[in-house]
C-alpha cells in the first residue's frame, strides 16, 4: 500500500494504490470515494480489494482545490456527464493498467457520489465491470447505459434519498441487455457498507444531516453480503 502520483491532463493527482501479496499479475479496480473524499473507509475499501486480489487505485478527486469549490465542481460535472472529473477517473483507468502487477483489465467501484459515477463510467469509459453501491439512477438511464460493461449494484431499503432506485436500474439494464446483479437490503440504509466510524473518520456534518433522511449508516449484515456479491460479479467479469 503506497501514496502514488497519476498523471491527469492538470497535472499529478495524488492517490492511494493497493497491490495484492505475491506476483500476479491481477486484475485492477478504480475507488471512487463517496462525498467524504480520501477518509480512512475509503482506503480500507481499497485494501479489502487487494486482500481478495485486485490491484486497487483510489485517486484523491478533490485534489488542488477546497472541499466546497471540488464538491461544486464534480457534481456539475456528474450532471453533464462530462469535464474534469471524468479525465481523472480516464487517467486512473490508464494509470492502473500500467502497473507492472496489474493484468490490464480493470473495473471500477464507487460508493454514494462515488457510485454515481461508477454507474456513469460504466458505458464508453474501459472498463470491463462496475460496482454502483446507492450510486443515483439517470432518469434517462436506458439511453446513458447503452453499451455499458456488467454492473452489479447494492442498494438500502430504508434509503429514502435513493428510493426505487434499484428497481429503476434494474429495469433499464434488463431492457438493454447489459449483464447485472442489482440487489435492494430490507435492513440497509444509505452508505451501509462505509464504516466511517469504525475506521476513525471525522464524519462530515453532511454526513449527520443525511444520517436522519436517509437512514445512514454501516449495517455489518447487508455489507457482509454485498461485498461477497461484488466479488463473485468482479471474479467472473475481471479474471
Amino acid at each position: 500500500m503506497t501514496d502514488v502520483l497519476v498523471p491527469t491532463p492538470r497535472g499529478d493527482m495524488p492517490g492511494y494504490l493497493a497491490v495484492p501479496p505475491g506476483s500476479g499479475p491481477w486484475p485492477g479496480v478504480v475507488v471512487v470515494f463517496d462525498i467524504g473524499g480520501m477518509s480512512q473507509d475509503l482506503r480500507n475499501q481499497t485494501d479489502w480489494l487487494a486482500s481478495e486480489g485486485y490491484v486497487a487505485l483510489l485517486p484523491d478527486l478533490y485534489w488542488g482545490r477546497s472541499w466546497v469549490r471540488c464538491i461544486r465542481s464534480i457534481m456539475r460535472d456528474a450532471i453533464t456527464r462530462k469535464g474534469p472529473t471524468f479525465d481523472d477517473l480516464d487517467a486512473s483507468r490508464e494509470y492502473l493498467e500500467r502497473v507492472d502487477a496489474c493484468s490490464g483489465k480493470t473495473g471500477v467501484i464507487g460508493f454514494c457520489m462515488g457510485g454515481g459515477f461508477a454507474l456513469l463510467l460504466a458505458p464508453g469509459h474501459g472498463f470491463s465491470a462496475s460496482s454502483v453501491n446507492y450510486g443515483g439512477v439517470p432518469k434517462d438511464a436506458e439511453r446513458v447505459l447503452a453499451a455499458a460493461c456488467p454492473v452489479v449494484a447494492s442498494y438500502g431499503a430504508r434509503d429514502r434519498s435513493q428510493r426505487n432506485a434499484a428497481a429503476r436500474l434494474d429495469r433499464a439494464l434488463t431492457a438493454i441487455d447489459v449483464a447485472h446483479d442489482v440487489k435492494e437490503y430490507p435492513l440497509a440504509g444509505h452508505g451501509f457498507l462505509n464504516d466511517h466510524y469504525g475506521a476513525g473518520d471525522k464524519v462530515p456534518v453532511l454526513f449527520k444531516v443525511m444520517g436522519t433522511y436517509a437512514a445512514n449508516g454501516y449495517h455489518e449484515q447487508s455489507a457482509r453480503d454485498a461485498r461477497q456479491r461484488i466479488l463473485a460479479f468482479f471474479d467472473e467479469h475481471l479474471r
